[in-house]
């Protein structure tokens, strides 16, 4: 397996482009997630890296070779790189072995080579048993199974997966999750997943990169994305962040990453960089998770209920600051806390983190 380097990759199509001097440097066997909603250029940069598309400025190398400049493209065959599709891509008049050794007869593998290679693939995915079947007779897990089986029979140096689990049911996608990280495991192979459920992304890859509009907007490990984000679009997407304005934003002492800011006109503890300088003003990440309903009126900032959702072992309250009537917030209260709508609180930050880009 190789490593995947991206270096200021630009795509256009007509005169919009889709992605913006994009760089990214996966290491050899490391699992990365390319995450971002609909439309933000993931996909478009899985078939940069496959080949079948030619960018418009930069360079990728796949470990010490360079695939794709301006000027030349290497073709998609010659780059050793396999493809898991969404929807699976399986031949239905062929049995699940003709699938995984298909593209190996097609490369004109001998005979015993290519049954090696299906035998050790099948093994892998724990699909020897249905070796025989059509596709038909297959889940949808299975038929995803068989589809990693396929790009794992060609040996690739790097694997790119295009939402694979987006046409599962949520319970069946939940148990491939964990097939996906135990494959990684056993494979060690270097793979790019694109998806646009941050949950996903979350629960199965190394690092995360963060696309929107075209652009890279951070590139973290999952706790990094959640607890530090670079700038506002970041925490408003992982984990149903939210953004409140600080004012008279100062670290309490150097190298220590915590601050002070008021809140809504109440003195709070945050987390910062340990760079961070002193602000009149900065946006600040927190979670609903980050909020409490404060014991006492004087330790939080005053807001009022606006909604009180029911959600099994918590409520989720949805409640305005009062100091900023149109902000929609959300905490979550313990069971026993007995609230309605139009009720006064008190809400401390539990946790929150100064955004640098917004400083």
């Amino acid at each position: 397996m190789v490593g995947i380097a991206l270096d200021k990759v630009t795509k256009r199509y007509g005169g919009t482009e889709v992605l913006g001097a994009v760089s990214l440097d996966v290491r050899q066997g490391e699992f990365v997630a390319i995450l971002g909603p609909s439309g933000c250029g993931k996909t478009t940069l899985l078939r940069l890296i496959a080949g079948f598309e030619t960018l418009d400025d930069g360079a990728i190398r796949l470990g010490e070779r360079e695939v794709s400049t301006p000027r030349f493209s290497l073709p998609p065959e010659k780059r050793n790189v396999g493809i898991v599709f969404q929807n699976y891509a399986l031949w239905p008049h062929m049995s699940v072995a003709g699938n995984v050794g298909y593209a190996l007869k097609v490369a004109r593998l001998p005979s015993a080579e290519r049954k090696r290679r299906v035998a050790v693939a099948l093994e892998t995915v724990g699909m020897v048993e249905h070796a025989d079947k059509a596709p038909a007779e297959l889940s949808g897990g299975q038929r995803q199974r068989v589809a990693l089986a396929r790009c794992l029979a060609a040996d690739p140096s790097v694997m790119l997966l295009d939402e694979p689990l987006a046409n599962l049911d949520v319970h069946l996608r939940a148990s491939m999750e964990r097939e996906f990280v135990e494959f990684h495991e056993r494979t060690g192979a270097t793979m790019i997943y694109i998806t646009h459920d941050q949950a996903e992304a979350m629960a199965l890859a190394d690092r995360i990169a963060v696309i929107d509009h075209g652009r890279l907007m951070q590139f973290a490990r999952p706790r990094d994305l959640y607890r530090e984000p670079e700038n506002e679009m970041v925490a408003r997407f992982i984990g149903n962040g939210l953004v409140l304005p600080g004012e008279d934003v100062s670290l309490l002492s150097p190298g220590t990453g915590r601050a002070m800011a008021r809140v809504f006109g109440t003195p709070q503890t945050l987390r910062a960089s340990a760079r961070q300088p002193s602000f009149a003003r900065a946006a600040l990440s927190v979670h609903p998770d980050d909020l409490r309903l404060a014991e006492t009126p004087g330790e939080g900032f005053p807001a009022t209920v606006e909604r009180v959702i029911y959600r099994g072992g918590h409520y989720q309250i949805d409640f305005h600051p009062n100091a900023s009537p149109d902000l929609a917030l959300t905490l979550n209260a313990p069971i026993d806390r007995s609230l309605a709508p139009g009720a006064p609180i008190s809400v401390r930050i539990e946790d929150g983190w100064v955004i640098p880009a917004a400083a």
